[in-house]
C-alpha cells in the first residue's frame, strides 16, 4: 500500500474511504452502549445503584483521556501523517474492545475503558483528513457526511449490541472488536495518506500538546478561540439526553424501553437525513455562519419544546425542529477549518476533542443531578424537564457567541 496523498482526481474517492472508516467505528462504539453498563452490574454481584456510580467513573474517566491525549494525537497526526495515527487509534480501539470481552473483573474492565479513552482519536484525525482532501467551500457538506456516519453507527450499534447481548454478554464487545481490526485492516491496505510531507509539522513540540496548549493555539487563531467555545457549548449541551433521556422519558411519559427504542432510532434518522440530504444545499445557500446559527437557535428551540412536552406525542411531534440542531456542526467545522494550514488540522481536531473530553466528564455529572433534584422536588416544584431547559440555554449561549465570532476569515490563505 502506496503513503501517496490523494490528488485533486482522487478527492472524492479518499473521502469515501475515510466515510467508510469513521461509519465502522461508529458502529462498533454504538454496539457497547446497551451493554457495557450490564456488564459492569455484572461484576458489582446485581447491584444496581453501584453500577450506576462505577459507570459515571467510567465515562468521567474516558472524557479526562480525551481531554489529555487528544491534543497529544491530534498534533502526532501533523507531524506523521493522518493514517497512521487512525492506524494507531483503531489498533488501541480493538485491544480495549478484547479486554472488555475477556476482562475477569472489574479492575481490568477499567484498564479497557482507559485504553479506549487513549486511543479514541478516530473521529478528529478523521475530521482532519477531510479537512486535507476537501476544497474549503466543500468541507461543511464533507462534515455533515461525517456527521452522518456518526448518527447512523448509533443507530444500528445499540440495536445489534441488545441482540447480540441475548446470546450473550460478551459477544458483542467481540463483535465490535472484530469490526475495528477489519476497520483497521481497511485502514491499512486501503486508506491514503491525505497529508503530504511537505506540509507536515517539522517537529513535535510536547509544549502545545496539552490541553493548555491547545487553548493556546486556539487563541493565536483570531476567532478560533470563540468558535470553540460555540463547539463546547454545543457539546456540553448535546450530553444531557444520552445522560437522562431513558430516565427522562420513562418517568414523564411512562414510555417502554421498546418506544424509547423507537424513539430515538426515528430522531437519529431525521438528523442522518439533515446530515447527508440538506447540509450542502443549505450551506451553499445560507453559508456556514448561516448553518452554525440556523444549527444553534433550532437546538435552542427544540430542548426548549422537549423540556416543556407535557405528553410523549408532543415530544415526538417537536423532533423535527430538534433536527435543525445537525446544521450547527458542519458550519461550525467549515468555520474553524479555514482558519488554520493544513500542517495545524490535527492540532485542531485534538483541541476540540480536548474540549469534548470536558464535556463528557461535566455534561453527565451536571445534567443528572439536576434531573435527579428536579424530580425530587416535584410535588413543590414541577419541572422534569429542568436540566434540558439548561441544555437549550447553553445553545442560546452559543447562538449569542455564535453570532459574534462566526464569520469567514479575513484571508483565504489558510485555505489553501
Amino acid at each position: 500500500m502506496s503513503d501517496a496523498t490523494p490528488t485533486a482526481g482522487g478527492r472524492k474517492a479518499a473521502f469515501s474511504f475515510v466515510f467508510v472508516c469513521a461509519l465502522m467505528n461508529a458502529v462498533s462504539f454504538g454496539i457497547m452502549i446497551p451493554v457495557l453498563p450490564n456488564l459492569i452490574k455484572s461484576f458489582t454481584g446485581g447491584d444496581t445503584a453501584e453500577a450506576a456510580l462505577w459507570n459515571v467513573v467510567f465515562g468521567c474517566v474516558w472524557g479526562i483521556m480525551q481531554l489529555f491525549c487528544g491534543p497529544i494525537l491530534g498534533m502526532l497526526s501533523d507531524r506523521i501523517g493522518r493514517r497512521p495515527v487512525l492506524l494507531i487509534s483503531l489498533f488501541g480501539l480493538a485491544v480495549d474492545f478484547m479486554f472488555m470481552a475477556f476482562a475477569p473483573n472489574l479492575a481490568w474492565l477499567f484498564v479497557g475503558r482507559v485504553l479506549n479513552g487513549v486511543t479514541a482519536a478516530s473521529f478528529s484525525t478523521a475530521n482532519a483528513y477531510v479537512a486535507d482532501v476537501t476544497p474549503p467551500q466543500d468541507r461543511a457538506k464533507a462534515f455533515g457526511w461525517m456527521g452522518s456516519a456518526f448518527s447512523f453507527g448509533f443507530l444500528v450499534g445499540p440495536a445489534l449490541g441488545g441482540f447480540l447481548a441475548e446470546f450473550d454478554l460478551r459477544l458483542p464487545f467481540l463483535v465490535a472488536g472484530a469490526l475495528t481490526a477489519i476497520n483497521w485492516l481497511y485502514g491499512y491496505f486501503v486508506l491514503p495518506e491525505s497529508l503530504p510531507v511537505e506540509k507536515r509539522t517539522t517537529r513535535f513540540d510536547w509544549k502545545r500538546a496539552n490541553p493548555v496548549g491547545s487553548l493556546a493555539f486556539l487563541r493565536a487563531h483570531g476567532d478560533l478561540l470563540g468558535l470553540a467555545g460555540v463547539g463546547f457549548l454545543f457539546q456540553l449541551a448535546h450530553t444531557v439526553l444520552p445522560s437522562i433521556f431513558v430516565l427522562y422519558s420513562g418517568y414523564r411519559y411512562g414510555w417502554s424501553p421498546g418506544i424509547i427504542g423507537l424513539t430515538m432510532m426515528a430522531t437519529g434518522l431525521l438528523g442522518v437525513g439533515v446530515q447527508t440530504l440538506l447540509v450542502g444545499p443549505v450551506v451553499a445557500r445560507i453559508g456556514e455562519r448561516g448553518a452554525l446559527l440556523l444549527g444553534a437557535a433550532g437546538g435552542c428551540l427544540g430542548f426548549a419544546l422537549y423540556g416543556f412536552a407535557p405528553t410523549g406525542w408532543f415530544y415526538i411531534a417537536s423532533a423535527p425542529v430538534f433536527a435543525l440542531l445537525n446544521f450547527m456542526q458542519p458550519g461550525l467545522q467549515g468555520l474553524m477549518t479555514r482558519r488554520v494550514d493544513p500542517s495545524h488540522q490535527g492540532q485542531l481536531q485534538g483541541a476540540n476533542q480536548s474540549l469534548q473530553g470536558v464535556a463528557s466528564v461535566l455534561g453527565p455529572i451536571m445534567f443528572g443531578t439536576i434531573f435527579a433534584w428536579s424530580i425530587r422536588h416535584d410535588a413543590t416544584l414541577h419541572a422534569p424537564g429542568l436540566a434540558i431547559y439548561l441544555a437549550a440555554f447553553l445553545l442560546l449561549m452559543a447562538l449569542l457567541l455564535g453570532m459574534r465570532v462566526a464569520h469567514a476569515p479575513a484571508t483565504a490563505a489558510a485555505a489553501a
